[in-house]
């Protein structure tokens, strides 16, 4: 009977055991990554087209850029007082006036003639009251040269009566003759009290009258002044000191009283004029500072004025200088201006850029500082200035966020950066 022979078991090669292992763990890896990434939607974007900017701790201060023009900080306005055709103008639009000189004549013949018209009626009613105020003066004299001969006719039949009541009292006269001497100087006394009333009358009247006079007088002269000023009216003059703006008069042209001639600026200083979306109208107020910078020199302006009515969606305001203003600063010059909103406060800050368009600042995409993905990441963003968003809750210091528009990312989870 012969012997069984012992069977070995083949053992597997070491090389063979790993290879397996090897494809069990990538099949693993691989069903888990799915597994995990199953809900996740991805996008491959262009790293060089993207802006990324870091979440730092800094010094916030809400303010708004506004677009102003540069004005002079006075201007007059310059209107015809009379009507007229232009005969001469001495200076030209731009020149600098000084107070007073002439710019340019009008001739109006109508005025002319009424002004000499008017003069002649004022010089006869004038002519006429003086006569009557001769005439007045004789009558006083009159009257005065009346109580006169009174007097000295009251002093001689006061002799003429004491002698003959004498005479009449020793039977020399008739008692007729007495009693006609004392009846006629009885009557010269009461007319010469009468003739007293009538002058003292005569005398307040005679006051009243050249009071009155006087008056109408005076009057009259003005009113000749007047009518003198009108044809003075017809050059018109600089009223202050200033340059000479919007002035395009030509020689025979016709110009209307009240019509608009020139203007003319002040320019020993300067305001800025600016137009503000009226969404910020309720936080706008007198003396909110302004800054611009030129050659490399901050200036400061304060609003000083502003314009109630909303025009087109925005109003305007008057800034004026704090201090010194640019020496090369011209009229009608833009000027853009940082204002300010609020108080400089510490907060987290992130720059401004387009992806706030479709996020409306819920939402941002944060770069991975392990590898090459940026995921999506909610936030909460309060006050924002021209530069900044201030970061209130969602993001730390030292992230990295893409701030340039998402508008192409049609919202994925993740963007893949290559």
């Amino acid at each position: 009977m012969g012997m069984d022979k012992k069977i070995e078991k083949k053992k597997w090669p070491l090389w063979r055991i790993a290879l397996y292992v090897a494809i069990i763990v990538a099949v693993g890896f691989g069903l888990t990554s799915l597994y995990k990434q199953a809900g996740t939607s991805r996008l491959n974007v262009d790293q060089e087209r993207i802006l990324l900017d870091t979440v730092h701790q800094g010094v916030f201060k809400e303010y708004i850029t506004i677009f102003g023009t540069v004005e002079p900080f006075k201007t007059v306005y310059l209107d015809a007082v009379e009507s007229g055709k232009i005969e001469e103008i001495y200076v030209e639009d731009g020149a600098i006036v000084p107070q007073g000189s002439p710019i340019m004549r009008l001739s109006n013949l109508d005025l002319q003639l009424s002004v000499l018209n008017q003069e002649a009626q004022i010089i006869d009613q004038i002519n006429t009251i003086r006569n009557q105020t001769i005439l007045m003066d004789q009558q006083s004299l009159r009257l005065k040269e009346d109580a006169l001969n009174v007097d000295y006719q009251i002093a001689l039949l006061s002799e003429r009566t004491q002698r003959n009541k004498l005479l009449y009292q020793d039977s020399a006269i008739a008692k007729v003759e007495y009693q006609e001497t004392r009846d006629e100087y009885n009557h010269l006394l009461n007319r010469r009290v009468l003739l007293k009333e009538t002058i003292n009358k005569d005398s307040l009247y005679h006051e009243m009258q050249k009071d009155q006079m006087e008056s109408s007088v005076s009057l009259m002269r003005r009113n000749l002044e007047f009518a003198k000023n009108s044809l003075d009216n017809l050059t018109v003059r600089a009223p202050i000191n200033g340059q000479l703006s919007s002035f395009d008069s030509e020689i025979g042209e016709l110009v209307n009283r009240g019509d608009r001639i020139a203007q003319i600026d002040v320019l020993d200083t300067y305001k800025i004029r600016a137009r503000i979306d009226e969404f910020y109208i309720s936080r706008i107020f007198p003396n909110q500072e302004g800054t611009f910078t030129m050659d490399g020199v901050t200036y400061t302006l304060k609003i000083q004025k502003i314009y109630p009515n909303v025009t087109e969606g925005s109003f305007e305001v008057d800034l004026y200088f704090d201090d010194d203003f640019p020496k090369n600063i011209k009229r009608g010059q833009t000027i853009a201006l940082k204002l300010s909103l609020s108080d400089e406060t510490e907060a987290k800050l992130l720059a401004k850029g387009g992806f706030f368009q479709e996020t409306g600042g819920n939402w941002v995409y944060e770069v991975d500082p392990q590898g090459g993905v940026a995921r999506k990441k909610s936030i909460r963003i309060g006050r924002q200035n021209p530069d900044y968003y201030e970061v209130l809750d969602g993001l730390n210091e030292g992230d990295v966020i893409i701030v340039s528009s998402y508008e192409n990312y049609n919202k994925k989870e993740e963007l893949i950066l290559k």
